[in-house]
């Protein structure tokens, strides 16, 4: 009933909870759930029950993998980080500008304040877009 079928996508909707967990996940897979409570001791005060909890969430959600070795379950992640940031920015773009890019880089100019540097990256970046349409 509630069961995920083998070929559905794993969910790439995280909270900022999981965002920071499956950080550490990618920078250090795959890990134990101390390992990764451990990492975060010093910028997040989590306990390690909590930790296993959501990554133990996370694993039926299809964002991690867990290999049971003993008693030691080691988490992998289950999607990139280039897949994570393409589905945040789908539902940003969904929810705040009706799916349209051109009116959150209007935005993002407007209500940035963006250095030289940036504007130069943001320049480039046009530029190449425009070499690959032509």
């Amino acid at each position: 009933m509630g069961k995920k079928k083998k070929s559905e996508k794993p969910s790439t909707a995280m909270t900022d909870v999981e965002w920071v967990i499956m950080n550490v996940v990618w920078e250090h897979e795959p890990c134990a759930a101390g390992t990764v409570q451990e990492v975060l001791a010093e910028t997040h005060a989590w306990a390690y029950s909590t930790v296993k909890t959501t990554m133990d969430r996370m694993v039926v959600k299809g964002q991690l993998t867990r290999k049971s070795i003993r008693n030691l379950n080691l988490f992998s992640s289950a999607i990139s980080p280039e897949n994570a940031k393409r589905g945040e920015l789908k539902r940003l773009l969904s929810r705040a500008f009706d799916g349209a890019l051109t009116p959150m880089l209007q935005f993002i100019v407007d209500e940035e304040e963006l250095s030289a540097e940036e504007i130069q990256q943001l320049r480039k970046l046009i530029s190449r877009a425009d070499r690959k349409s032509e």
